[in-house]
């Protein structure tokens, strides 16, 4: 997975923050995401779930979640 361009949240603490998720987009069609403490774990999904999860978030779908 190196040469890939990962890029963080505008929210996160800063360079060298290892407190956020990376993204990062695959050649075929297909989106990364890796926790910046643990990039060795990385998850793949389609661009559309990508995108309908990024509008729940920019929605405020899961900002009150049952704890």
């Amino acid at each position: 997975m190196s040469g890939l361009m990962w890029r963080k949240s505008s929210f996160s603490s800063g360079l060298g923050s290892s407190d956020c998720v990376e993204v990062a987009a695959l050649p075929g069609d297909l989106v990364l995401l890796r926790e910046s403490d643990d990039p060795t774990a990385v998850i793949t999904t389609a661009p559309t779930r990508w995108a309908t999860f990024i509008r729940g978030v920019k929605r405020g779908d899961f900002d009150r979640l049952p704890q």
